[in-house]
């Protein structure tokens, strides 16, 4: 099975280097048949039995110790004989390292200490018999090399298919040490890597002397000054290396030499047990279960998980497999059995398929994938089909069954899939034989329980609104007298309420042209039509604003232009020119509520406004308005201008919306005397051009209209000369987005110094300059000059 293209060339690699592993293992199988013989002959010596009774006996123990051979032999060996027996028993025996000529020369010259060795590992041998992971290896270790050898850390590194190194168990290596060098890439230099490549340990007993060819483990490396690193077994392969690190720098003595050799051909056999699968319940759970598949119809394997040192799931092997199942290798049944996945099905790697089984082994939840395509050969012919894959949790594994679908099966769940998603059923009405046939979302579009069964063509208008049942039977009598196809919506009630559904139907006719089978879909189309009548009503809306708007807009303007009419030319009021400019921000129902009043008195004296209400629309308008007039009458009728403030500023605390501001600024001028006396209500204040020079009037004391119950407005004066030009404004003629009210004045000053100076100074160029063709707020501009001498 290949549920896709993208093998995981890294798990296929390690299918590889278990192949190579398995041949290096019979190979050591030959080499330790002298260690075999030496324990059977230390059995022999101490019991009297036969060489047969003897090998029985080794191979009993080792079955009920959950051990190897190898790891009973060396208990045999160490634990048989008291210390003072050893070195005569081991005498007449072949050297430990036998097998590793090498190493023949060290233990002949070995001290005479050599027999504390056996004991050293008989202690090892029993305490490896619980070890169950690389991990616990590392740790026995370092508890009994740490006062023989001086160990202060323990490592056991396994060669990687690509050629690094991985970090399988480690004892005294600190969390964050251990992770930054789980993995250790293939570089030259790595001792451990050297070591496995030359099948010889590595004795490193000056790092501050050797550290230069050599990639040394550690932050700092000096941390350990001497270390030693080990192939397990000497001079074989299992690809992992033994790694001691001691905290003490000097040479490891030749006992402590021969000492680590025998640990690491102990350890060997403790590391090939970690994935020898073991006899027992397992095996009578798989014998069951192989039982059951025997009599079973279908594709069904049972798969035991192999896990790396690390707990890592590496690949599974088959302990059960139904006479079905076939691999790709044409094994099928029981010839598959301990057979592993990856080499049954080596393209499963890496795929979703795989990530199956491992969410099912962890959740304890069956997984079921969807379907995919693979390639079968049938008759030597290529041919496609596809599977469904379903993977259970069963004990410690996985019973995992697949299903090759049926094309037609396929393609009915196809045409299923394409109802459920389009919302729509298919019904079919034989006109002869009276049979009927609805499909099961036909009932659900209908709104019509499966259980009452489909109804008769001509009654198919019973189920639409009253409204609409005739258009559909007029359009199934045509269909069934003319065999007229149609298309034909209507509505139907039901218990969410009214859905609209949408009826299509041709006949299949006689060679004579009568109707003799209709056939034919019903979709329901509310979704679509409730957004259709949506965006009807929400078009109603706009145009309704838009009309609103429109009168709104139309008031407004005819609002803006009789109250504040602009003069088209400058007028002259108490012997001074004055001209007016007014720039609304924006058109329409926008206006704002910036405005201005210039207007003679009854005693020839003229008054000067300009204010500014927040806000804008009909209710700044209409502010303003009232503003307006008031301020003209106060003022008309004898009020003083701070008194006329006053009054103002109580009117909008008592109008209808007692929130509203406004800003305002009142000059009165005599022409007899020619003095201005004006007053301020937050306003900015009027620019005075005289001589050339520009300068702001300075402010006297005002809060603006509307924030206080208690303001207090002040009164200013000052005497105007031929040639004068006094500037009135709103704030919009300075304002800037991101700019403050300092920049905004030095800024306005300067431009009417550029622009204004002198009689003929242009308004237009003013505002060209300080506005451009972009205006935040309203403009209001009242220029008011004083001819010079004989004007």
């Amino acid at each position: 099975m290949d549920p896709g293209t993208g093998t995981d060339v890294t798990a296929l690699a390690k299918v590889v280097a278990r192949q190579r592993a398995e041949m290096e293992r019979l190979r050591n199988v030959a080499a330790v048949t002298a260690v075999l013989e030496r324990a059977k002959g230390a059995l022999m010596a101490t019991t009297g039995c036969s060489p047969d009774s003897a090998h029985e006996e080794l191979v009993q123990r080792a079955k009920a110790g959950g051990r190897t051979l190898l790891e009973e032999c060396w208990l045999t060996l160490g634990a048989l004989l008291p210390p003072e027996q050893q070195a005569t028993a081991t005498a007449g025996l072949e050297p430990p390292g036998a097998a590793d000529p090498r190493s023949a020369a060290v233990w002949e010259s070995a001290p005479t200490g050599t027999g504390d060795i056996a004991e050293v590992l008989a202690r090892v041998g029993r305490e490896l018999v619980g070890v169950r992971s690389p991990q616990e290896l590392a740790g026995c270790l370092l508890a009994h090399l740490g006062p023989e050898v001086g160990a202060d850390a323990v490592l056991f590194y396994r060669r990687l298919p690509e050629g690094g190194l991985e970090l399988i168990g480690h004892a005294g290596l600190d969390a964050p040490l251990a992770a930054q060098w789980r993995l250790v890439p293939p570089l030259s230099g790595v001792t451990p890597l050297d070591t496995l490549e030359t099948r010889e340990a590595c004795w490193l007993e000056d790092v501050t002397r050797e550290r230069h060819g050599h990639l040394l483990i550690g932050d700092p490396p000096e941390r350990w000054p001497s270390r030693a690193w080990l192939p397990v077994p000497p001079g074989g392969g299992t690809g992992v290396a033994l790694g001691v690190m001691r905290r003490r720098a000097g040479a490891f003595p030749q006992r402590q030499r021969e000492l680590l050799r025998a640990v690491a051909r102990l350890c060997a056999g403790r590391l090939r047990a970690f994935d020898a699968p073991r006899e027992g319940a397992e095996d009578r759970d798989a014998q069951t279960v192989q039982a059951v598949l025997d009599g079973l119809p279908g594709a069904t394997v049972l798969l035991t998980p192999l896990r790396a040192g690390s707990g890592e799931v590496e690949d599974y092997r088959i302990d059960a497999a139904s006479p079905e199942a076939v691999d790709v290798f044409g094994r099928a049944g029981r010839d598959m059995l301990g057979k592993h996945i990856l080499e049954s099905y080596p393209s499963v790697a890496g795929e979703p398929l795989w990530r199956g089984y491992l969410d099912a082994l962890t959740t304890k939840v069956p997984f079921e994938s969807e379907p995919f395509a693979y390639q079968d050969v049938a008759d030597g012919v290529p041919v496609t089909a596809t599977y469904s894959v379903r993977a259970a949790p069963l004990g410690a594994g996985l019973l995992v069954t697949w299903l090759r679908h049926d094309p037609v099966e396929r393609q009915e769940q196809r045409l299923s899939d394409v109802q459920r998603l389009g919302n729509l059923g298919w019904a079919n009405w034989n006109l002869v034989t009276q049979e009927i046939a609805w499909s099961a979302q036909a009932y659900a579009v209908l709104g019509r329980s499966p259980a009452r069964g489909p109804v008769r063509l001509e009654e198919l208008p019973d189920l639409a609104l009253p409204e609409d049942a005739g258009t559909l039977a007029h359009a199934v009598a045509g269909l069934v007298r003319h065999g007229r196809p149609f298309d034909v919506p209507f509505r139907v009630r039901a218990a969410e309420g009214v859905r609209h559904l949408r009826f299509v139907a041709e006949a299949v006719t006689e060679p004579d042209g009568t109707p003799a089978e209709v056939h034919g879909f019903v979709q329901d189309l509310t979704p679509q039509r409730s957004a259709e009548l949506a965006l009807v009503e929400s078009e109603r809306a706009v145009l309704l604003q838009r009309g609103v708007l429109q009168a709104e807009r139309a008031l407004a303007a005819r609002l803006q232009h009789a109250l504040l009419p602009l003069p088209s030319e400058p007028v002259r009021l108490a012997g001074l020119c004055v001209d007016v400019a007014y720039l609304p921000a924006q058109s329409g129902i926008h206006v704002g509520g910036d405005w201005f009043s210039a207007v003679e008195l009854p005693n020839d004296d003229a008054l000067f406004v300009v204010g500014d209400v927040a806000g804008h629309g009909i209710g700044a308008v209409a502010t303003m308005a009232q503003l307006r007039f008031t301020a003209k009458g106060m003022v008309s009728t004898g009020s003083s201008l701070t008194g006329a403030l006053g009054r103002l500023n109580r009117l909008l605390l008592h109008s209808r919306d007692s929130r509203t501001t406004a800003t305002m600024v009142l000059a009165r001028y005599h022409p007899g005397t020619g003095v201005l006396t004006w007053a301020q209500a937050g306003h900015p204040p009027p620019l005075l051009v005289r001589d050339g020079e520009v300068r702001f009037l300075d402010r006297p004391g005002g809060m603006l209209l509307g924030a206080s119950a208690h303001p207090v407005y002040e009164s200013a004066e000052i005497r105007l000369e031929p040639g004068d030009r006094l500037l009135m404004y709103t704030d919009g003629l300075m304002e800037r987005l991101g700019e403050g009210l300092d920049m905004g004045f030095a800024r306005l000053a300067e431009a009417v110094r550029v622009h204004a100076c002198g009689p003929s100074g242009s308004l237009d160029a003013l505002l060209d300059t300080m506005l451009g063709k972009r205006r935040r707020d309203d403009v209001c501009l009242l220029d008011i000059r004083v001819p010079p001498d004989g004007g």
